[in-house]
Parts: structure tokens; sequence; C-alpha cells
């Protein structure tokens, strides 16, 4: 996802604090080593160069999603320490270069989805030849719902050195910052373009129990709560996150109904969308059969009376009706 980049003003946990903090979780009579402890701050260990790896590498590269302040150490030296820069696009990564006031390699390459497939080979041979090639997409990690998943399967069946700089990912960011369950999750990428296409998926993953993530362009935003009224229901938690880590950052919590009417004259910014798992607990289509004979009764058409039932209880009209007509 690619956004225009914003100064933050934000303040950060030193290495320091984090090695000598108390860690609640620790047993002082343990003697093992807990995670806090083992930090490897050498710079051999930030690029992921240390004296057992030799040859060429591929490093996955983080980068902001809205925020220059997001850009770490290790993504700096990363990228000025590399032969090779694979880019998404060449031009957003050299502003971003020019912004940070990087230096780098004038061998940088494009990398996107029409090329990748070529690319990969050649990529492969400048490892193996002994280069680092450093792989970034225009925001946030590479391979993530962006290029580069070809490249790192062309290196790992080459059997290469792959490593990464982690950085930004507006996956996990809005996952954590939703107030929905994180234990378990899935990442379905972009919605479908087309409302057929999107509500099939949805349909596929009505069931789903895990938490679930999506991109959704603004443009497509109310066009797309509608579907998930209609299949997923009104009544199911959800959470959407616009321009993470920028200026006007927010967060819109609650549920697919309320969200949907939110969104109705349209959301600006990279939408991030999280939805709630199913629960055993949802009610079914065919719990409010009743209700709908009733409404036929009084002469309303059976289509629209399901439809009144599905609205009433957040479930699918597709679904309501479908049980009414096949009810014993």
């Amino acid at each position: 996802m690619t956004e225009d980049s914003s100064n933050p003003n934000s303040e950060f946990t030193s290495d320091e604090d984090l090695t000598e903090a108390a860690d609640p979780r620790t047993d002082d009579n343990l003697t093992e080593a807990t995670p806090s402890d083992e930090f490897d701050r050498t710079d051999d260990a930030v690029l992921g160069s240390g004296p057992n790896v030799t040859g060429g590498r591929l490093i996955l590269v983080g980068t902001p999603i809205g925020n220059l302040g997001d850009a770490s150490p290790r993504m700096r030296e990363a990228i000025e320490a590399a032969d090779v820069i694979a880019a998404e696009d060449t031009r957003r990564f050299l502003s971003l270069a020019q912004r940070l006031d990087l230096t780098h390699t004038k061998r940088v390459i494009s990398v996107f989805d029409h090329n990748e497939g070529h690319r990969a080979p050649e990529l492969v041979d400048n490892i193996a030849a002994g280069e680092t090639v450093v792989l970034l997409s225009d925001a946030g990690m590479p391979a993530v719902s962006d290029p580069g998943y070809r490249v790192v399967r062309a290196c790992a069946e080459a059997e290469l050195p792959i490593t990464s700089t982690p950085g930004p990912s507006a996956v996990l960011m809005a996952l954590a910052v939703s107030g929905l369950p994180s234990d378990r999750f899935s990442f379905e990428g972009f919605l479908p373009r087309k409302s057929g296409q999107r509500k099939t998926l949805l349909t596929e993953l009505k069931a789903e129990k895990r938490t679930m993530v999506f991109f959704e362009s603004p443009h497509r935003i109310a066009d797309a709560m509608d579907d998930f009224a209609e299949i997923i229901g009104i009544n199911r938690p959800m959470a959407i996150s616009r321009e993470l880590t920028k200026t006007y950052e927010e967060t819109l919590r609650g549920t697919v109904g309320s969200l949907r009417d939110l969104a109705a004259d349209g959301l600006r910014g990279e939408l991030t969308l999280v939805l709630a798992g199913a629960t055993e607990v949802e009610t079914a289509p065919g719990d409010h059969l009743g209700e709908v004979s009733a409404l036929v009764d009084t002469g309303v058409r059976a289509k629209d009376a399901a439809g009144q039932v599905a609205k009433k209880f957040g479930l699918s009209k597709r679904d309501v009706y479908e049980a009414w007509l096949h009810r014993e």
C-alpha cells in the first residue's frame, strides 16, 4: 500500500531500556537468558552478514507506509550497503532515498507484478555471483500483498541466503489497534474489484472463525461494505483503519452495519479492514423462518420478507430467502 509520507513526533524505547527493564514474566531464580537478553547490536547482525555468512544474499527491506520516522537504522544500512536495489517503483524509491538522504548504488532496477517473473532469474544470478540484493516495495513489507514472492521463491529454490529488515505493516498495525481477537487471523489481501467476485469471496469466508484482514480502495469502500452487510450480516464486529501512521490516522470500530453507514459517503486514504471471525452462537438463516412466513401471510412478497428479517438479525438476505424456499 502506498501513501505520501509525513514527519513524526514519536518517542521510541532505547536498546538500553529494553535490556535493563525488569521482565515480570522472568523468575529471579531462572538462569536461562530471556529474549530481551539476546539482542545482537553488531553491524554484522544488522545486515545478516556475520562471519558465518559468505557470498551474496537477498534482503527484504520494509519501508515506511506513511511516516518517514518509521525508517529504521537497519533499513538505512541495508540500502546503503546493497550492490543492487530491486524496487517496485524506481521513482518512488529514489524519492524516498532523497528524502531520507540515503546514499545507494546506482544499480536500481524495477521489480513489479508484470516483470517479476523474468527479473527473478537475473537477481538469482546476481546473488549467486556474491552480490547483495535489496528488495523493497513502495510501502511496507515486500512480498506481502506486494511484488516479491517470486524472487524469494527463486532464491529459496537456488538455496541462496534470504533475510529481512522488518518494517511497518498495515496488516499487523490495523489488527493490533482494532480491538478484535488477534491470536489467530488470516490476511486476505485486496478485496476483488467487482461486487460479484467480492460476494463469492465473502461467502467462502463467512464461517471463518479467525479474525480477517483486508485491503480496500476508498473509491470502492461503500459498495464493499454493502456486500459485507449482505453476505456477512450487519452485526459482526469490525474495524476500519485509514491513514495509518499519518497525521490524520483514524480507526473506526463498530459493526458491519454501523461502519457501512459511515462509509456510505466514502472514506479517504488507504483502508485496512479488520473483520471478527464467526462465532458458534451466531444466528442461522433457518432460525427465523417463522417471521418470514408471518410477513408473507400479511401480503409481503417472500423475497422482501426475507430481506426484512435478514436486516433485523444481521443475516444475508439471500441465505434467509434460500432457507425459506427450501423449508420443510
